[in-house]
C-alpha cells in the first residue's frame, strides 16, 4: 500500500488559470476558483477526446505541409518554389550542414516525434495502462520543452518576407504549405495542452481504491 496521498483524496483542486489550490470535492458541479472565477475540475473535461481530435487533424495537415510550397522566391534570375524538405536539401548541398540539420530536426523530426508521443500517451491513458508511468510523465514534460521549436520554418519565412522586399529585383512570398505547417504546430500544441497528464496515474489510484 502506497503512503502517497493525492490532492484528489484531500479534496484539493488546482485552478488551471492562476494555479490557486482550492478546497472542494472533485464531484462538485459548478465549483469555481475564488480568485479568478475559472471553473474547477479534478481532470480536464473530455481530455482524451479533444487530444485525439487535435492530433488527427494535425496528422492530416502534416501531409500537405510537406508537399506544398512553403516559400516562393522571385528575382531577376527567375522564380523558384521551396518545400520544407527541399530547403533542407538545398542547405545541405550549399555546405550549410549545421543549418540543414537544425531545420530538419525542428521542422521534420520534432513534429513527427510530438505526434507519435502524443499518440502513445493518449493510447496508454485510454487503456488505463500501468506501463512506465514515470517515463510517460517525463515524455509529456518534454513536449512542452521542445514544442515551440517546430515553429522555426514559420519564423524564417516571416523574417524573409519582411526583409526581402526589393520590388522588381527580389521578393519572397509565402506559399500554402506554410499555412498548413503553422496549423500542424498549433494543433499539436492544442493536443498536448488538452491531454491531462494526471490521467497517467489514475490507473494506480484505482488499484489502491
Amino acid at each position: 500500500m502506497s503512503a502517497i496521498v493525492t490532492a484528489r483524496e484531500l479534496g484539493v483542486l488546482p485552478c488551471g488559470q492562476c494555479g490557486l489550490l482550492c478546497r472542494g470535492s472533485h464531484a462538485d458541479a459548478g465549483l469555481a476558483c475564488p480568485r479568478c472565477g475559472t471553473a474547477l475540475h479534478a481532470r480536464k473535461p473530455d481530455s482524451i477526446a479533444r487530444t485525439w481530435a487535435f492530433l488527427i487533424a494535425a496528422a492530416i495537415l502534416y501531409v500537405p505541409a510537406n508537399l506544398l510550397t512553403v516559400m516562393r522566391t522571385d528575382s531577376l534570375f527567375g522564380s523558384e518554389d521551396h518545400t520544407i524538405l527541399g530547403g533542407v536539401v538545398e542547405l545541405w548541398n550549399d555546405g550549410s550542414w549545421d543549418l540543414a540539420a537544425i531545420v530538419f530536426v525542428a521542422s521534420i523530426v520534432v513534429p513527427i516525434l510530438k505526434m507519435l508521443v502524443l499518440a502513445v500517451l493518449a493510447i496508454t491513458v485510454q487503456r488505463h495502462s500501468h506501463w512506465r508511468r514515470h517515463e510517460r510523465a517525463r515524455l509529456y514534460r518534454m513536449l512542452d520543452a521542445v514544442g515551440h521549436w517546430s515553429m522555426l520554418d514559420v519564423y524564417v519565412v516571416a523574417l524573409l518576407i519582411g526583409l526581402v522586399r526589393f520590388r522588381g529585383i527580389a521578393e519572397v512570398l509565402p506559399g500554402p504549405g506554410i499555412a498548413a505547417f503553422g496549423a500542424v504546430v498549433v494543433l499539436t500544441l492544442l493536443s498536448s495542452i488538452s491531454l491531462d497528464p494526471r490521467l497517467i496515474w489514475d490507473a494506480r489510484d484505482a488499484d489502491r481504491a
